[in-house]
């Protein structure tokens, strides 16, 4: 994988580089960064990601990030062979600060058509929807693609508040155990939110 930050975008009609372009109601798509009402996702830059694992800062990050699955995420990043093209991983900024305040992955490639999604917002930005609104541009984004009909989350059932991240972003809960819920939307499914 190529740190630098640029990526190719599909020759998919909706997607094309460094154009915007409409391709839900609630996000916009410019090059490979996605914008919400309030938020920016938009891909690590080598200097982040370098930042983040050798415990650094930088001047446009939230006071408290990175957290610990921030670490975890930069690391991946790192290792990854090969691009993860406008999919993969990004980084949540507030539009008003200019701050980043968390990120949020979808785990690329799908297999059989299915990908993962996870998200993380810092302590201080909690309890403003940035999770949700993250998550349900990225859901979007994610089953526009046609190799893409499913997106699934798990969540420990002991932390509600990323369970209502899920269910307000429009995921259904389809199996819980005594530890986790998951959670998954399929491309009919939007249609109908």
């Amino acid at each position: 994988m190529s740190l630098s930050g640029s990526r190719e975008v599909s020759s998919d009609p909706v997607v094309r580089n460094d154009q915007e372009c409409r391709v839900s109601s609630s996000f916009s798509l410019t090059g490979t960064d996605l914008t919400t009402d309030r938020l920016v996702l938009r891909p690590w830059s080598t200097d982040e990601i370098i930042a983040v694992l050798g415990d650094g800062r930088m001047a446009h990050w939230a006071e408290d990030f990175p957290a610990e699955g921030d670490r975890v995420i930069a690391g991946f990043i790192a290792g990854q062979s090969g691009e993860p093209g406008e999919h993969g991983h990004r980084l949540i900024v507030e539009r008003e600060s200019g701050l980043v305040v968390g990120s949020i992955s979808l785990l690329w490639p799908p297999h059989d058509g299915a990908l993962e999604v996870g998200y993380g917002i810092v302590a201080s930005r909690r309890g403003r929807g940035y999770a949700t609104e993250a998550t349900r541009a990225l859901v979007e984004f994610a089953l526009s693609s046609p190799d893409v009909h499913t997106v699934y989350a798990d969540a420990d059932v002991s932390n509600p508040a990323s369970v209502r991240v899920l269910e307000k972003a429009g995921l259904h809960r389809w199996s819980e155990d005594a530890t986790t819920a998951r959670f998954r939307i399929a491309a009919p499914d939007l249609a109908q939110r």
